[in-house]
């Protein structure tokens, strides 16, 4: 009998694509990694065509090596975590009642009341534009497609070998990636 997690996985992925934070941001990726504007995309001559695809599938290839790397991880932790649930449960407590204190105004840490962002021009990564920023979006749009990639990454985690959860964030990768390429 097949295992039905990969269809779920390559769905999880097209679903992922369909969300409302990707879908209507998909003609604006393209043309800022492409480097070609709307005109030139409508027109679409093949040079055109050539060069919106390697950077698309760059694109995908920048945000399947952070998925693929995340599956790997939580197969590999996935045990880890089991054997110290106890211990687990007990510090991420402490975690949320600390949250809590600075929702509620108790505590107000420096470090929580700050941002970081890392800005970077893709005219000057030039080759490299494409899959800095398929890396980017997997870290970026993590929270918004977070929960169905935590369904699959879940998957993942009850997974006997790393690579078999590694093969399912490629297949959920695939799946978030087609639409893309296509």
């Amino acid at each position: 009998m097949a295992d039905p997690s990969i269809p779920a996985a390559f769905g999880a992925g097209l679903l992922s694509f369909l969300s409302p934070c990707v879908l209507p941001l998909v003609p604006g990726y393209l043309a800022m990694m492409s480097g070609l504007t709307g005109a030139e995309l409508a027109e679409a001559s093949a040079v055109a065509q050539r060069r919106l695809l390697r950077s698309t599938l760059l694109f995908v290839a920048g945000f399947s090596v952070v998925f693929v790397a995340l599956g790997a991880t939580a197969s590999a932790i996935g045990d880890l975590l089991l054997d110290h649930k106890v211990v687990l449960n007990r510090v991420m407590g402490a975690i949320v009642i600390a949250m809590g204190l600075f929702l509620a105004g108790v505590a107000s840490p420096r470090l929580l009341q700050s941002e970081r962002r890392l800005h970077v021009s893709p005219s000057r990564l030039c080759p490299y534009a494409a899959p800095v920023m398929g890396v980017a979006f997997a870290f970026g749009w993590t929270p918004c497609i977070g929960p169905v990639l935590s369904g699959v990454l879940t998957l993942a985690a009850t997974e006997n070998t790393v690579w078999k959860g590694a093969f399912l964030l490629l297949v959920y990768s695939l799946g978030l990636g087609v639409p893309f390429v296509a």
